[in-house]
């Protein structure tokens, strides 16, 4: 999350170019929202299970990081492919991670509209409801993403479950009682997947990370070019972790 807005910072300052980064998370790590209360997870819990957490930048509800492709896509206001309203630039790109995944062989399409029930929205997993724009397989979410914007740039970002099992996360959030966490397991079963229960079969992050940097090249008309944090985004990315993302006032802030 400090690297993601790192990078922001600099892309705002004229510093650096436009960027998508793609990326994985070690050890394990629930991301909560940027306005979701930070005891919906169980802190003993997830101590136990050797995860980490962190509040992220961007809105939305818990998401357990692990066994997937995280992407995000970071420019200037006035980039074309993400300026204009928020649904405008999520529809853009939203065409791009489509074309990656039908690179896959994905049945994959965009979820334009959604009708959220009063009580889909009360849970506090990010995954049990998809929203505009996001990326579904048979009426599953299979990629959900979130944007935050600032005075001089946007960030997208993103997370694409590749395997494993999806109800890990209820294991280290908060419930009245078990049933409850029985329930949200459930329920995020049958409206979420992974790509591997698509495909029936395992595909290498590196696979889809190609997969990911062709479709937006082709989609978008873009020419990518690889990179490495300049010392900038280097030196910012420590002060952030330092003063915001391992910090309580940032963590617990709600």
């Amino acid at each position: 999350m400090a690297v993601d807005e790192a990078i922001l910072e600099a892309v705002g300052q004229n510093h650096v170019p436009p960027t998508l980064r793609l990326y994985a998370w070690e050890p394990p790590c629930i991301s909560l929202g940027y306005a979701q209360v930070s005891v919906d997870i169980d802190l003993q819990r997830l101590k136990r299970l050797g995860w980490e957490w962190v509040r992220r930048p961007t809105g939305g509800r818990a998401i357990l990081h692990t066994d997937e492709l995280t992407y995000s896509v970071i420019g200037p206001l006035d980039e074309p492919r993400l300026s204009g309203s928020v649904l405008e630039s999520y529809r853009r790109l939203s065409a791009a991670l489509l074309a990656a995944l039908h690179l896959l062989d994905v049945p994959a399409e965009s979820q334009s509209i959604i009708g959220v029930g009063s009580g889909a929205s009360k849970g506090p997993v990010c995954f049990e409801v998809p929203s505009n724009y996001e990326i579904i397989v048979q009426g599953k979410k299979l990629i959900g993403s979130a944007q935050a914007r600032r005075k001089k740039g946007v960030l997208q970002h993103g997370t694409l479950p590749l395997w494993g099992d999806l109800t890990r996360i209820t294991q280290a959030l908060c419930f009245q009682q078990e049933a409850d966490r029985s329930m949200a397991a459930a329920r995020l079963l049958a409206r979420a997947t992974t790509l591997e229960t698509i495909l029936g079969s395992r595909i290498t992050w590196e696979a889809v990370s190609q997969a990911f940097i062709n479709a937006f090249q082709s989609e978008l008309n873009l020419d990518l070019t690889p990179s490495q944090l300049t010392p900038q985004e280097q030196k910012r990315t420590k002060e952030l972790v330092r003063e915001k993302y391992s910090n309580s006032s940032w963590l617990e802030r709600i």
